[in-house]
């Protein structure tokens, strides 16, 4: 989703140069300041728990109301998975003052939008609407925290029920490569482990589900003091908290949540997996396990994934896409979770070429980058595209509305956007070694996905274990 904030045309014409022009590739980088970076806001705590984040802007006549959640997948437990994602699909169908379907024609039926996304650490519902429409969207979303399960019945959460298992066979059973997350996930976390099952959950436990299991789990998380209430946009900030008064402050306060305990995970060696699926195309996927958002290097792992695969001169990309033409894709990024992050690698081979000889090539070029680190021109064209990548996604209500969000939800602080995009910044070619050489160890998984009835074209067959569709894997890495 995007994310906004002013920045003046001249900033944003100098980071896109930065990333373009050869003689900005070739020149001596000049020292790095800190943009400023301001998206005003204020915040405070309803009784009930609720907290509140206003910024006001009057750029265009619209609004944006973000409602956060502070509850993923992780939250979930083994043989009781996808209640969040479910939660999603269910907190579309009406509450006990909006018969279904109401919802959609006071938002998509004004010009405006609305959606809900879950991963593993969050779930966010969210209107886009005209400003003259804002106390409709909070109605809309303090009367399904508050009432929603005055609405739901059994039928309605086996429709949804329904409808999950479906989304489930289109994304993941039946989608080329689409199990390769589970995998993943099953491979690098123990078994029980709150990030080793998947967002979506299994068909298992969702058919297992009863109706007094999914309420149960929306009373403790779905309540006010699990929440985050953030409106960007044309307000009138006084009138505004009227209305989230005379709307959310009815709603009770939740049970106290105890969260799982997660730390980061180490794998002492290296598992190698191969999966036979129904693609085109056998596909190379490394993963590494390394730290969640509250860690510093989760900025230099950032930046390393840019250095070795983003743009035409990146590492991996020059020497396998363009120079050997080995590969006819490659990507590297790290990924990070609240608590938990991965660094993964991608590749895509063209034809005649063996994800055994790519695996090798790829572990070459890394082992070259750990042994002497990114030239200062690499590391200037890597954070360069990620400072014009952020600045871009600053560009909405809906975007800023997130950064503020996710900054109060994670780390307490709506203002955090400031100290990740400059701490992003000061990355130098020291630290983006200094993590190549801490996280891509020999711990590590390697999966191999190949077509069908071809499992010789793994990387290195003969030590890879082959996996099947129903396999439940979990036997993952050791917690630090």
């Amino acid at each position: 989703m995007n994310t906004r904030f002013r920045l003046p045309l001249i900033a944003l014409m100098g980071l896109a140069l930065t990333v373009a022009t050869p003689q900005a590739q070739q020149a001596k980088p000049a020292a790095r300041t800190s943009t400023p970076i301001n998206i005003p806001f204020e915040q405070y705590t309803l009784p009930n728990g609720l907290r509140v984040i206003l910024s006001q802007d009057k750029a265009t006549p619209t609004v944006a109301v973000n409602l956060w959640y502070h509850v993923g997948s992780k939250n979930e437990e083994a043989g009781r998975t996808g209640f969040a994602h479910l939660f999603e699909h269910v907190m579309f169908t009406g509450s006990g003052n909006i018969p279904y379907g109401t919802h959609d024609k006071l938002t998509n039926g004004v010009g405006g939008s609305n959606n809900g996304t879950t991963d593993n650490d969050r779930t966010l519902y969210y209107e886009t609407v005209p400003a003259n429409y804002l106390e409709t969207a909070i109605w809309l979303e303090a009367d399904r925290m508050g009432y929603l399960l005055d609405a739901l019945d059994i039928a309605k959460l086996n429709a949804q029920r329904d409808i999950v298992k479906n989304e489930r066979r289109q994304r993941v059973d039946n989608q080329p490569y689409g199990r390769v997350g589970e995998i993943l996930s099953a491979s690098m976390y123990p078994q029980g482990h709150p990030y080793s099952w998947s967002v979506i959950g299994s068909m298992e436990d969702l058919s297992a589900a009863s109706e007094e299991d999914v309420k149960s789990f929306f009373r403790l998380y779905y309540a006010p003091n699990n929440a985050i209430l953030t409106i960007v946009g044309d307000i009138d900030p006084a009138r505004t908290k009227q209305w989230i008064t005379k709307y959310f402050s009815g709603v009770e306060r939740g049970k106290a949540i105890t969260r799982p305990g997660i730390e980061p995970v180490n794998l002492s060696t290296e598992k190698r997996l191969v999966y036979e699926d129904k693609v085109p195309l056998p596909r190379l996927h490394v993963q590494w396990p390394t730290v969640g958002a509250r860690h510093p290097d989760v900025f230099a792992l950032s930046v390393l994934g840019s250095v070795l695969s983003s743009g035409r001169t990146a590492r991996l990309t020059k020497a396998l896409v363009y120079d050997k033409q080995a590969a006819a894709s490659i990507g590297a990024f790290q990924s990070t979770s609240e608590d938990v992050g991965e660094f993964s690698l991608t590749v895509t081979p063209r034809a005649g070429s063996t994800l055994t000889s790519l695996e090798q090539e790829a572990d070459a070029i890394i082992e070259k980058l750990k042994a002497e680190g990114p030239t200062t021109q690499e590391l200037q064209l890597a954070t360069a595209s990620q400072e014009l990548q952020f600045v871009s996604g600053l560009q909405s209500n809906l975007g800023k509305s997130n950064q503020l969000a996710d900054g109060a939800g994670y780390q307490n602080n709506p203002a955090y956007y400031r100290t990740a995009y400059d701490a992003r910044r000061a990355v130098t070619p020291g630290d983006v070694k200094r993590v190549a050489g801490k996280y891509l160890t020999k711990g590590r998984v390697v999966l191999s996905v190949v077509p069908e009835g071809k499992p010789e074209l793994a990387a290195k067959p003969e030590a890879s274990q082959k996996v099947g569709p129903a396999d439940k894997l979990g036997s993952g890495g050791e917690v630090n």
